[in-house]
């Protein structure tokens, strides 16, 4: 499957009701680099478009489906199409679904209660990053990692240091807090593509995968000092 250039993002929208895929289309179409080249109510219907659209690069798709789930959908693109990355966008917040997810070769999962923001990082950040877990379910495991007195505390000794500017941090703690890039951008009276820019900066420099990997690495190794409630 050939892929568009880095600037133009094809998506193929995968869910049984109308009115979400519409209600999606309407949110991408306002950003130039997102195409929505195709729709389709099943995971069936959607394996059919790939086989005559050979310029999809993403598929934002629905887990619950009839004919096909979108769990099987992902086996199914991950053996045909494995370059294609999928993004799993659901009302189902159980980690058992995240991990079947995961499993079957999905490189993120949101929640369907995700603003607009968080979307439109995520699909670029699962483009062209690899993996993305929202907010929301990354602090519910990181929470849970914690009260499981898993041991998240320790420290890797062989883990390079990396260095955090004071801005770097400020932002890393309203992450934490649980604040959007657009509230960030607010508190701090900078712009929202500022703070985007330092946290994929941040990703990249500690060479983990997301967000919530990000604060994790930042409180075993003493960057934060984050506590549970």
């Amino acid at each position: 499957m050939t892929h568009s250039s880095t600037n133009q993002i094809n998506i193929l929208l995968v869910d049984d009701h109308h009115l979400v895929r519409d209600g999606i289309k309407s949110l991408l179409v306002k950003y130039p680099n997102f195409n929505v080249v195709g729709e389709a109510a099943d995971g069936l219907e959607a394996l059919s478009q790939l086989e005559t659209n050979q310029q999809i690069d993403l598929i934002l798709a629905d887990i619950n489906m009839p004919n096909m789930s979108g769990l099987e959908l992902c086996r199914k693109v991950n053996e045909a199409f494995p370059e294609l990355k999928v993004l799993i966008l659901s009302m189902l917040d159980h980690e058992k679904y995240i991990s079947q997810a995961l499993q079957a070769g999905a490189k993120g999962y949101l929640l369907k209660s995700v603003n607009e923001e968080e979307l439109v990082f995520a699909i670029r950040q699962v483009y062209y990053n690899s993996f993305y877990l929202c907010t929301e379910l990354s602090y519910h495991l990181l929470g849970k990692m914690f009260l499981n007195g898993k041991s998240v505390t320790r420290v890797q000794n062989n883990v390079p240091k990396v260095e955090f500017s004071a801005r770097e941090v400020e932002i890393l703690s309203l992450i934490a807090d649980g604040y959007t890039n657009l509230e960030i951008a607010d508190k701090l009276f900078t712009s929202k593509r500022t703070v985007e820019g330092h946290r994929l900066q941040m990703i990249n420099k500690t060479g983990v995968k997301n967000t919530a990997a990000l604060i994790k690495y930042c409180i075993v190794n003493g960057v934060l000092n984050y506590q549970v409630d």
